[in-house]
């Protein structure tokens, strides 16, 4: 386990967080890295929160985890990418590609085709460079992502391997961490289009229920009056073919399974979900009906927010074709 120790200059800001020491004036680990690698403190032989005021004079204690190899492999796939900086990058994700790898999905992932966008090559000559060359330099000096290319794709947030729609991704640690506090702070507006079974009771509703994960199934979620973690989503009726309805939703949490679990406490399940719908007689091969369409949020050096929009996919165009026929 790495570790380093100092003593804390007298001559700092007021209010100066640890973290930000650590962070800002140390430079050993961006602020991202720090929550990652789990950095933990001690002042004057005392364990700290790293978020605890310093007062200049201390003698700091730090140590962190070495990032676990993930042995990431760069793939030449196809993204439909809707938007590109040297900072971030927004892509529509296709329904049936995973986000993130994972046990049984090391390949074929977002993760593997963003580490090949990066132009690799070059990129790996350096990174490796700097690499070989940390072991015997300063040890406040910046440290990489590594995994076994040396870089790790910044997804700020998740999309569950069939919602497809928008999803962006940072290039860099300073990026990721300005990205993710504004997800975590509820700043990033995220609209979603459902078909559903049923047609909900009221146009337009609000539900805000705790969600926690099922004694029955491990993988599996349900809401709760009494447990779990509060989840909140907003819907809007866009149009109603008889069984079946179009629906705008906006989360204003985030929770694993979301969307899905709170249509289905609703009463109203997304059409094609294998877990939490039903077997629709009309469409039984439909696969989940829910798409990522719009998201608006802060970019790094921009004093604007950017909105970035995608149409329906056609697995959505073809089924209300078929129901535009029957209902309309």
């Amino acid at each position: 386990m790495p570790s380093f120790s100092c003593t804390v200059e007298d001559s700092l800001p007021l209010e100066l967080r640890l973290d930000r020491y650590v962070a800002e004036y140390l430079k050993i680990l961006s602020r991202s890295q720090i929550k990652a690698r789990k950095l933990s403190a001690c002042i004057n032989g005392k364990s700290v929160k790293i978020s605890r005021v310093l007062s200049g004079g201390e003698h700091l204690e730090l140590s962190w985890q070495e990032p676990e190899s993930t042995f990431l492999v760069p793939q030449n796939i196809f993204l439909d990418v809707l938007y590109e900086d040297e900072r971030v990058i927004v892509v529509n994700k296709a329904q049936g590609m995973v986000v993130h790898p994972g046990a049984g999905n090391r390949q074929g992932t977002l993760a593997n085709a963003l580490l090949y966008r990066m132009g690799l090559e070059s990129r790996h000559r350096g990174l490796e460079s700097l690499l070989a060359s940390d072991k015997s330099s300063d040890p406040r000096s910046p440290i990489p992502d590594p995994n076994s290319n040396g870089f790790r794709p910044g997804i700020v947030h998740r999309l569950d391997k069939d919602t497809s729609g928008l999803i962006i991704a940072a290039w860099d640690d300073e990026a990721l961490a300005f990205l993710s506090d504004q997800f975590k702070t509820r700043k990033v507006c995220k609209s979603y289009a459902a078909l559903v079974q049923g047609c909900p009771k009221n146009e337009k509703g609000y539900i805000e229920k705790k969600i926690v994960r099922s004694r029955r199934n491990r993988k599996t979620f349900t809401v709760s009056d009494k447990e779990g973690r509060t989840s909140i989503t907003s819907f809007r009726l866009v149009r109603s073919y008889g069984n079946y309805s179009l629906l705008l939703l906006r989360p204003k949490t985030g929770r694993t399974h979301q969307l899905r679990v709170h249509l289905k406490y609703l009463g109203n399940p997304i059409l094609g979900d294998p877990i939490y719908g039903r077997l629709d007689s009309t469409f039984p091969r439909a696969t989940l009906m829910l798409h990522a369409k719009r998201l608006s949020l802060l970019l790094p050096g921009k004093k604007t927010v950017d909105t970035f929009r995608t149409g329906l996919p056609d697995r959505f165009k073809e089924i209300i074709s078929v129901l535009n026929c029957k209902y309309l």
